[in-house]
């Protein structure tokens, strides 16, 4: 199983399942609420973040266009970013960075790259897309299952 927290240690988290996918993410986004060239989103169902101290409080945040608000879930001693929920509530987006060992997890895709910054080079071996993608045809029978489980 793989825990995990904030900076301050205020909150922490295990997830109880593996993910059904990995992002990487280079939207204008993104890169904006980071502050950094990409996000890696670790996607889970909600009832399997579980957690273990302290309970991060929800933010709304804007987001390009007309898309609705995404609310970012932080630490509200240290507003670490935990995790995001953007249009199904059941799914959450957890920062890999805030795994106790972000290396656990590598990207299954590479998303929004029409905003990636020149100076990233993307594995060869790992599709990415311009935009997004059809989910149907990347993940997992197993992870598309867990998926229509919440849905």
């Amino acid at each position: 199983m793989r825990e995990g927290g904030c900076s301050c240690g205020e909150v922490k988290y295990r997830l109880t399942a593996e993910p059904l996918f990995v992002h990487c993410c280079h939207c204008l986004n993104c890169q904006r609420q980071t502050g950094s060239a990409f996000v890696v989103n670790v996607l889970v169902e909600a009832d399997r973040v579980e957690l273990l101290a302290g309970e991060p409080k929800a933010v709304d945040v804007p987001r390009d266009g007309d898309a609705p608000p995404q609310q970012i879930f932080r630490c509200p001693r240290c507003q670490t970013a935990i995790y995001s929920v953007y249009s199904n509530p059941a799914i959450r987006f957890v920062r890999a960075g805030t795994l106790n060992d972000p290396s656990s997890v590598a990207p299954d895709v590479h998303i929004f790259t029409r905003s990636k910054l020149a100076w990233v080079v993307l594995p060869e071996d790992v599709p990415a897309f311009d935009v997004y993608y059809d989910r149907d045809s990347l993940w997992p029978q197993a992870s598309l299952d867990r998926l229509r489980a919440v849905a």
